[in-house]
């Protein structure tokens, strides 16, 4: 057994890692220290927790701790653990997006310009994040339209040697062809550093060039030239007014900050590539009530920036954070530059900052009145169904079942279950009547409800799709069983549209604008949609059936060639013994088969 007293004597003051289990041996939460034994024993030696600390410490049956060689290694380790166990009393970025980029290869001899989500220490060039992907599809297409590179992977030296015949794409001049041997390395790279200045966002520059060149091709009579550079300046001009400028600075930049109300907190971050805002996302991280906003916004600084997207060269947040300096040296290592991470007061800078948590504050609002209307439509209503049909406690688990035949034919019974308001569709069930002939739902219903009840694991409210008659046929067997569970029918108007609720003494309609209507509806379109589903599955299998299944040598090729022949099973039935042998794929043993079916009977 671990005995915590003992191993807390145990720790050394070391930095590390350290890991808090509960008694099921699950990781809980994930800490790093500069000193293992100070940071450990605070949390049982200490009184003055918040109460989401003193929580966890009552679940900590054992710990383990990794000791590194400095905090730095630390931090990286501690990133990479909450990655992995996503443990309960961490403060967690839940929505791992990944960005695309766009991705210069220049360490190749004739780069390509490519879409990709990852980024590599391999000497090409990377642009974005884009958060915007229709944006990012527009700029790809327009640069490949300006400019005719290369979009294959072949190796251009080794296809030149070969004197390997150029793709599609040269012959409708989509690319000038390198792989060619007539495309100089130098006219090549004229064309990606001209997409260099587009992306790095020095458009103007790029396009007095442009104009120099235009108006120049213009002079001597080179009108075809001229109208190219045009159309590139008409190109770059579009590009111009999708941008939005918001500082004169060139450097790259992340703006960070954060709104925080109760137990949710949402983080905001402004993507600034060369003085442009290229893109702009927001995180919602939920139990933070008893943490501080500078816990918070170190937290999501680590898990984002641990997920392998572009790191700029200035982070500018709102305030201080934990451990500030030690992230700073994680981050400068990872992009192998100088990185900083500012806290403006005034000016350009500051008005950055407030924009942002301007923009934080309007989407936590709108996440809050969604998941409001999100709670009142599911998990909520389930407080008003308790108080309606007076139940004991609310109906975590509902389940509701229904019938669906033609005439008797293929019956079958149906299970549908909402947990905590919202379809579990991994609970449903089907079930084939078995004990029932012809068309009776009520002895159905019986035996599909009496089947279910018999694996355990009672729901908390069971609904039937039907009336009265339901209820009391199933009402009988919860008796015989010796089984309480709430028992409601969903009863339909005369138009089969949701009308109310039905018990074997009691009876709501249910107004039609209410959000336990919404739910009852709800349930009964979901649990008569499955029954349906199931219903027409088994017709449709039942419909390819046919008597020659049931014929020794006949397998499914064979029983088609015969009903292509003769069009129906009569027809078969009354052929000769030579003239099945005659269709195709048919042989003596096969046609013998055939007519010793149908004549010995």
């Amino acid at each position: 057994m671990f005995d915590i007293k003992e191993q807390l004597k145990n720790l050394p003051s070391s930095p590390g890692v350290y890991i808090m289990k509960d008694k099921y041996k699950n990781v809980i939460y994930v800490g790093k220290a500069i000193s293992l034994k100070n940071r450990v024993r605070q949390y049982f030696m200490s009184k003055n927790h918040t109460l989401k600390v003193k929580s966890m410490v009552k679940n900590i049956t054992e710990f383990e701790y990794i000791i590194t060689d400095s905090e730095v290694e630390a931090l990286i380790l501690e990133c990479n653990l909450i990655k992995e166990y996503r443990p309960k009393y961490n403060v967690l970025l839940r929505d791992d997006k990944t960005y695309p980029y766009i991705k210069i290869t220049l360490n190749e001899d004739y780069p390509r310009v490519l879409k990709v989500r990852k980024i590599k220490k391999d000497k090409a060039k990377y642009f974005g994040p884009y958060t915007n992907i229709t944006a990012l599809n527009e700029t790809l297409d327009l640069i490949k339209n300006m400019y005719p590179i290369r979009s294959c992977s072949i190796d251009i030296n080794r296809a030149i040697q070969r004197k390997q015949r150029p793709c599609l794409n040269y012959h409708i001049k989509k690319c000038i062809g390198p792989c060619t041997g007539n495309v100089s390395k130098k006219d090549y790279m004229e064309m990606i550093d001209e997409i260099i200045m587009i992306l790095s966002g020095k458009i103007e520059n790029l396009k007095k060039e442009l104009q120099i060149n235009m108006e120049l091709c213009s002079k001597n009579f080179e009108f075809e030239k001229a109208a190219k550079y045009r159309d590139k300046i008409m190109s770059i001009e579009n590009i111009i007014q999708t941008q939005k400028i918001v500082t004169t600075n060139d450097i790259n930049q992340d703006v960070i900050a954060m709104s925080k109300v109760d137990d949710e907190a949402c983080v905001q971050i402004f993507f600034i590539r060369n003085g442009k805002i290229v893109g702009r996302e927001h995180y919602i991280l939920k139990g933070v009530i008893d943490n501080e906003r500078e816990e918070i916004m170190a937290s999501f600084i680590k898990q984002f920036y641990s997920s392998g997207v572009f790191i700029p060269r200035e982070l500018i947040i709102e305030n201080e954070i934990e451990d500030m300096e030690i992230i700073k040296k994680w981050l400068s290592g990872i992009k192998s530059k100088n990185v900083e991470i500012k806290i403006p007061k005034r000016g350009e800078k500051k008005d950055l900052v407030n924009m942002v948590r301007k923009n934080a504050l309007e989407a936590l609002e709108k996440f809050t009145n969604l998941e409001k209307i999100k709670f009142e439509k599911t998990t909520g209503v389930l407080d008003q169904i308790k108080e309606l049909l007076n139940l004991d406690n609310k109906p975590k688990r509902i389940e509701a079942y229904d019938i669906s035949n033609i005439q008797g034919v293929d019956s079958v019974g149906s299970m549908v279950v909402f947990t905590d308001g919202k379809k579990d569709k991994k609970e449903y069930r089907r079930y084939k009547i078995q004990s029932v002939i012809g068309p009776n739902d009520y002895a159905s219903m019986q035996e599909i409800v009496g089947r279910r009840l018999e694996s355990g694991n009672y729901p908390d409210l069971i609904l039937l799709d039907g009336g009265l008659g339901q209820v009391n046929a199933v009402n009988k067997i919860l008796k015989d069983k010796n089984i309480d569970i709430p028992l409601w029918g969903m009863y339909k108007d005369d138009k089969h549209r949701t009308k109310g609720l039905i018990s074997t003494d009691r009876e709501f309609e249910l107004d039609k604008s209410s959000n336990i209507y919404k739910f009852i509806y709800l349930i009964q379109e979901e649990v008569h949609r499955f029954a349906i589903t199931y219903h027409r599955s088994l017709k449709t299998k039942n419909m390819t059936k046919s008597i020659l299944d049931d014929i020794p040598n006949i397998g499914s090729k064979r029983k088609m060639n015969l009903l292509s022949h003769y069009k129906n099973v009569d027809n078969i039935r009354r052929a000769s013994l030579d003239e099945l042998e005659s269709v195709e794929g048919m042989n003596k043993k096969s046609a013998k088969s055939v007519y010793e079916f149908f004549n010995s009977k």
